[in-house]
């Protein structure tokens, strides 16, 4: 599955669970992640979204450090399988239950 459709199943459940995901570009800040989620009353998360097969740039892995280095929750997801681990990490296994029922995963 490529990027930008799992970036599409990111933003419709986090939506339907009443969040946001809002697409981060910082100009004269590259490697930034995809997304930051927000779920309701809940601390912001920082989203690379990879493919399957994809990989963190050397930049990508600077600007992770930096914000890791200042308290903030990253997570580098890898395609469904990961995206579907991601909901259930943060407390929705539902959301989980489901992607894992639609994508046979």
């Amino acid at each position: 599955m490529l990027e930008k459709e799992i970036e599409k199943i990111l933003m419709a459940e986090v939506k339907k669970l009443g969040g946001r995901a809002y697409k981060w570009v910082s100009p004269g800040n590259d490697g930034v992640p995809d997304r930051i989620v927000i779920f309701p009353d809940r601390a912001p998360i920082f989203v690379e979204l990879k493919a399957d097969n994809g990989k963190l740039s050397a930049l990508q892995k600077v600007q992770i450090d930096r914000l890791k280095s200042l308290g903030q929750y990253v997570e580098v997801v890898k395609g469904i399988d990961g995206l579907s681990q991601f909901f259930q990490d943060n407390g929705y296994e539902e959301v989980s239950k489901s992607l894992d029922c639609r994508y046979e995963l």
